[in-house]
Formats: structure tokens, C-alpha cells, sequence
């Protein structure tokens, strides 16, 4: 089995989400031996933007100079990576109401048509199913709790989106919110979140002994 390891926090040995992500990884390979993981730190090794020099995947035209050729070769590498992994461990804290602009440009790769979707007659069909998705959401304040909260986050909302577009169903994810309305609110949203990564990790393997 091949997990795929996402970080995407640009506060380091700060971040909520990177601890929760390790957590989440460490539990998964506790109850599936075996499991192979590859590690992207987004924060470290972020692709650029997409571009007109990076927009060979999406055009199917050959590169032409030696930039194209460089981004053509990492959106493959991310693709390539992205569909081998039967499981993507992925954190994602809120941003400005929405997830790092380093996670959206990885997003921005592995979105290919004929690779992680393809168009039809009836519709756009995903082409990466069968994979679990775990995401360590993080956010400062309270937004699963309210009408207002709910529709300012574009975080949760558009995880789900993107991956169930890629043919993805089963997208977990490991809450933990409010971790800036002081120390109280942080240790019961970790309290909270550890909760999360128990029954996620726990349900797969059940899942995966009886299957």
C-alpha cells in the first residue's frame, strides 16, 4: 500500500495541521503494515503557478523550449505520484477562507484531463477512484457550527469538490477549529482532532481486514 504524506502550512514546527498529519500517517502505518510513504512538503517544494510554460498538459502540445519542458516534467512527477498512492494524507489549514495558494498550485497539477478526470457526452467523469483521502483541517476560529460559518469557508467545502471531481468518494476529514480562541479551545479542538484520527484511521483498517 502507497500513502502519499501533503503538508501545505507555511508555519512549520508551529503548524497544527503538519502535527496532525504526522499523527495521522503514524496511526495509518500502525494498523497497516507495510505501508509504504512518500513525503511533499508544499510549504518547501511548491510547484509554481500554473503558466503559459506550465500549461502543457492541459494544451497536449510538445514543449518547445527548455521551461516548458521542466514544468511539463514536474506536472507528470506530481501526477504520477498523486495516482500511485492508495491513500493521500493531506494538511490543509484555512487560509483567508480557503486552503494555501501552495496546495491549490499542487491541485492545479494533478488536475489533468485523461489522467485524474476526463470529459464525455453525459458529463465530466473522475479517473482516480478507489483511493481514501484524509484531510488535517485546521482553522483559527469556529466555522462547522453556523449557517455564516459554513458558507465563508472554501476549504472543507472545496476539498470535497475537487476530489470527489477526480472520482474520489471517500474524503475523511480530521477537524480541528478555533485553535486561536485561546489555550482551552486549542487543547479541545486537538482533543477533538485526535478523536478523528482514531475512528478515521480505525474504520479503514477494519475496512481493508475484511475486505
Amino acid at each position: 500500500m502507497q500513502l502519499l504524506h501533503v503538508d501545505s502550512a507555511i508555519t512549520g514546527t508551529q503548524s497544527v495541521s503538519r502535527q496532525l498529519t504526522a499523527n495521522t500517517v503514524a496511526a495509518w502505518v500502525a494498523a497497516h503494515a507495510g505501508t509504504a510513504v512518500q513525503y511533499l512538503d508544499l510549504a518547501e517544494n511548491a510547484p509554481s503557478h500554473l503558466s503559459a510554460q506550465s500549461l502543457g498538459f492541459r494544451t497536449g502540445q510538445a514543449a518547445a523550449t527548455e521551461a516548458e519542458r521542466a514544468e511539463n516534467a514536474l506536472s507528470e512527477a506530481l501526477v504520477s505520484q498523486f495516482l500511485a498512492a492508495d491513500v493521500i494524507v493531506i494538511g490543509a489549514p484555512l487560509y483567508n477562507f480557503s486552503v494555501p495558494s501552495q496546495l491549490k498550485a499542487w491541485i492545479d497539477r494533478v488536475a489533468q484531463a485523461g489522467r485524474t478526470f476526463k470529459y464525455t457526452d453525459k458529463g465530466p467523469v473522475g479517473l482516480a477512484g478507489g483511493k481514501t483521502v484524509i484531510v488535517a483541517s485546521t482553522r483559527g476560529g469556529v466555522y462547522s457550527t453556523s449557517e455564516g460559518g459554513q458558507a465563508m469557508e472554501h476549504q472543507e467545502s472545496y476539498l470535497k469538490v475537487v476530489f470527489g471531481f477526480f472520482g474520489i468518494t471517500d474524503v475523511r476529514f480530521v477537524r480541528a477549529e478555533g485553535v486561536a480562541m485561546g489555550p482551552d479551545a486549542k487543547a479541545a479542538a486537538l482533543t477533538s482532532a485526535q478523536a478523528h484520527i482514531a475512528q478515521h484511521t480505525g474504520a479503514v483498517a477494519h475496512k481493508a481486514s475484511a475486505a
